[in-house]
């Protein structure tokens, strides 16, 4: 996560060439799952609201190149925490030219009503909004949002009444599972990541289900979503 602490003398030029689209798809998959960034589409929960915390930063007179200054920085070089405390960023989790995109999205972003327009605003598909899933001989499944945001590709699914498996693939490097719970059901799937596929296995009545995320933080930063039985 990204400690704000800023100075009027951090406006150094670091990505004269910036490629906002390359920095945009980075940051949703490498930082999204901590962070809040609107027009990211971005959830987290374990980080400070950029939005927030630059909309202070713009209104007391710093220019987005400071931002952009502040920003690289800080994914170089985080604030130095333990790996167990929940603020913890691993230092250069994007380098090189990556580092540069996405420090220049993201002050280009931060604070910004409405949503990223032409090939910016499509770079990434928007989270959850994929079309309502069915289940087929038995099985459902709901991916993991393949970008590393807190989302499933679909927050609508239906099944039949009876055992039903659901499958959860997961392409990102960020860890996520599969767990659902409603009318005495409570099943959790093992964490996976990387390809990885969380399944589980239950017996299901009519009447309408919970599906989620059960990694600290992922629920609550929208990682869920509804499956009706009939």
């Amino acid at each position: 996560m990204l400690a704000l602490g800023l100075s009027a003398c951090e406006n150094d030029n670091v990505a004269p060439d910036a490629d906002l689209i390359a920095g945009k798809q980075a940051f949703v998959g490498k930082c999204g799952v901590c962070h809040v960034l609107g027009r990211a589409d971005t959830t987290g929960t374990r980080g400070p609201s950029l939005d927030d915390a630059f909309s202070r930063a713009l209104s007391e007179g710093f220019g987005r190149d400071t931002l952009r200054g502040v920003v690289y920085r800080q994914i170089l070089h985080p604030a130095r925490l333990s790996k167990d405390d929940a603020a913890f960023m691993p230092p250069k989790l994007v380098e090189g030219k990556v580092a540069k995109d996405v420090a220049a999205y993201v002050a280009s972003a931060v604070a910004l009503q409405g949503r990223d327009a032409g090939r910016l605003g499509a770079a990434v598909p928007t989270a959850g909004a994929g079309k309502p899933v069915a289940a087929k001989h038995g099985k459902l499944q709901l991916p993991a949002d393949p970008s590393g945001r807190l989302a499933y590709v679909t927050r609508v699914a239906r099944a039949p009444a009876g055992r039903l498996v659901i499958d959860s693939k997961n392409e990102s490097s960020t860890p996520h599972n599969i767990a659902i719970e409603g009318h005495g059901v409570d099943k959790r799937g093992k964490v996976v990541s990387n390809g990885g596929v969380s399944a589980i296995s239950v017996d299901l009545k009519a009447g309408s289900y919970y599906y989620y995320c059960t990694v600290p933080g992922h629920k609550a930063g929208g990682m869920d979503g509804r499956l009706t039985v009939k």
